[in-house]
C-alpha cells in the first residue's frame, strides 16, 4: 500500500468513481481520469471482477487506487490483497473500519447525520463520506461541519463540476464524483478525451474554490 493514500485523496480533493467499468476498459478509463488531474480512483465493489479491475488499474496508473461500495470486511480484505489503497463504504460499518485500520488502509465511511459522522470518525474512519450528498446539498455539508470541524467530509452522490466548488466552499475536504467524470456513453464509445475533460473540469472547480 502507498503510505500517502490519504494525502493523495486530499491533494486534488477529487475521488473519481469507476462503477461498472469492465476489466478491459478500466485501465484506459483510469489513465484518462488521471490525465485530467485526478490522483485518487475508486473502483466499486459491485463491479464485475472487481479485484481483477483493481489489479489492472494499479498496474497502469500512478494513482491511489481504492475500492468503494464495501459492505463487509471480507470484501474489504479481498480488495486490499488485490492492491486497494483505500476503502470507501456507503454506511457506518465498524467491522469494515476495523479491517481497514488493521491493515493500514485509509477509509472513508459513509454517513449522513451528525451522529453517524461522529460514530464513523470515532470508530477510526479517516474521512466521512457524506452520502447521498445530493439530498442535502452543500448546505448539509456546511451544517455537519459546523459542530464537527475535526472530521474531513467527502460529499458523494450527485457531485459534478457545476457544484463541486460549492461543496468545497461549504467545508468539504474532497468530493467523490461518479458519472459526471466517468460518463458511460464516453466509455462505450472509447471517447477517453471526454473523460479526461470531465475530470479536469472537476479538478479545476475544486482548485478554484480552494483559492
Amino acid at each position: 500500500m502507498r503510505p500517502d493514500s490519504a494525502e493523495r485523496i486530499a491533494e486534488t480533493g477529487v475521488i473519481a468513481i469507476l462503477r461498472g467499468v469492465s476489466v478491459e476498459d478500466a485501465p484506459d478509463v483510469a489513465a484518462a481520469v488521471m490525465e485530467g488531474g485526478v490522483t485518487a480512483l475508486e473502483i466499486t465493489a459491485d463491479t464485475p471482477d472487481v479485484t481483477a479491475a483493481i489489479e489492472a488499474v494499479a498496474d497502469r496508473v500512478d494513482a491511489a487506487v481504492g475500492v468503494g461500495t464495501v459492505l463487509d470486511p471480507e470484501t474489504a480484505r479481498a480488495a486490499q490483497l488485490a492492491g486497494a489503497e483505500f476503502v470507501v463504504t456507503p454506511t457506518v460499518n465498524r467491522a469494515v473500519i476495523r479491517t481497514a485500520n488493521r491493515y493500514g488502509t485509509p477509509i472513508a465511511a459513509g454517513a449522513y447525520t451528525p451522529t453517524e459522522a461522529l460514530d464513523a470518525f470515532e470508530a477510526g474512519a479517516d474521512f466521512v463520506k457524506v452520502f447521498p450528498a445530493k439530498t442535502g446539498g452543500p448546505a448539509h455539508v456546511a451544517a455537519l461541519g459546523g459542530p464537527l470541524p475535526q472530521i474531513p467530509l467527502v460529499p458523494t452522490g450527485g457531485v459534478s463540476a457545476d457544484n463541486a466548488g460549492a461543496y468545497v466552499e461549504a467545508g468539504a475536504a474532497a468530493v467523490g464524483v461518479g458519472s459526471a467524470i466517468v460518463d458511460h456513453d464516453a466509455v462505450e464509445a472509447g471517447e477517453y478525451d471526454r473523460i479526461a475533460a470531465n475530470a479536469r473540469a472537476v479538478v479545476e472547480a475544486v482548485a478554484t474554490a480552494r483559492d
